[in-house]
């Protein structure tokens, strides 16, 4: 079976040499694999690792294939990925990740048993010793932070409704069709939703597992966070059914906490009420967080930084959701066009 890895790349100088390495190691016979990159418009040395990569890896795969993109966004560059691929099956690999060397082989030994969308475990790793970047991980890996998605974590095999790099056999692209190219951030969410809606199953292996690095600041943290929620919010406007509620949950909990600061002239009880439960939820997970944990002084910062990831996403779905209402109509235009 020729499978056929898609990796689209912006500014991914420092992460691709692993990349190149890991798909190097891989058990799969790699005459089955084609690799095809997507450089989308870089400024730094993607490009000419892509390049060496392909020049000196040519012929021990089914080829390596690169191409341009110039509209830069990761759909778009996926879609193109997709468009210029020989397999009986795709995979998509983040930039940002790291897959152990039996990635491609356990994906094609589940698509062999008759599945025809595939995915596994997407923990996260830190790229650093730095103890604030380890901090960063506790926070992304808690309950209250983004480890909710049922493709990030769990012991049962079974069929979900989305995966992260996932494996998607070619009957299925033919049938459902590409990336939406309008939705930046939730392209994922609507193509899952798609290949539902279309009669097909997911299903995640607890045999794959793949791994993702975080942001390492704080500051690129709370950037991905608030973009996260931005699109959900504009999202929720075109494809509703393709999010699930715990998507809304902290744009739900940014407005009702601004509507009862906005009733407090006449009563500062539910302010109050509301403000307390979060803060017990937040003081109580960030305790045992941090009792869990190897001790380090930047651990005492994990319940602002759940605080400010919260807010983050939850500004950023409420500023979605109040231009979702102009957007929209431009995204069904050009849907009609």
């Amino acid at each position: 079976m020729l499978v056929s890895v898609s990796i689209s790349a912006y500014n991914e100088e420092n992460y691709l040499p692993a990349i190149f390495e890991s798909l190097v190691h891989q058990t799969y016979p790699h005459k089955q694999i084609e690799i095809v990159l997507i450089n989308a418009m870089s400024t730094d040395q993607t490009r000419s690792l892509m390049n060496e990569f392909q020049e000196k890896y040519q012929h021990e795969f089914y080829a390596i294939k690169i191409f341009d993109n110039p509209k830069k966004t990761l759909n778009t560059g996926l879609n193109l990925g997709f468009k210029h691929s020989d397999g009986d099956c795709y995979l998509k690999i983040d930039a940002h990740s790291h897959i152990p060397e039996d990635f491609i082989e356990n994906n094609v030994d589940v698509i062999e048993r008759g599945e025809r969308v595939c995915g596994g475990r997407r923990p996260t790793i830190v790229e650093t010793n730095d103890e604030l970047a380890k901090t960063l991980h506790i926070v992304e890996e808690s309950a209250l932070g983004s480890s909710i998605a049922n493709y990030r974590k769990g012991d049962e095999s079974r069929y979900v409704d989305s995966v992260f790099q996932g494996m998607y056999h070619k009957e299925v692209i033919e049938k459902v069709g590409y990336f939406d190219e309008k939705l930046v951030r939730t392209e994922d969410n609507e193509f899952h939703y798609r290949i539902r809606k279309n009669g097909f199953k997911i299903w995640y292996d607890t045999s794959i597992e793949s791994f993702q690095y975080i942001r390492p600041t704080y500051s690129k943290m709370l950037k991905q966070k608030y973009g996260n929620g931005y699109w959900i919010g504009l999202t929720s406007h075109v494809c509703r059914e393709c999010l699930s509620l715990f998507h809304f949950v902290p744009g739900i909990f940014v407005s009702t906490l601004l509507a009862t600061i906005l009733v407090a002239g006449i009563s500062t009880l539910p302010f109050l009420l509301l403000v307390s439960i979060y803060l017990l939820a937040i003081i109580g997970l960030s305790i045992f967080e941090i009792s869990t944990h190897p001790f380090h002084n930047t651990r005492l910062l994990i319940p602002f930084m759940m605080i400010s990831v919260h807010m983050s996403y939850g500004i950023g779905t409420i500023r979605g959701w109040i231009e979702g209402f102009w957007w929209k109509k431009t995204y069904f235009e050009n849907n009609e066009q």
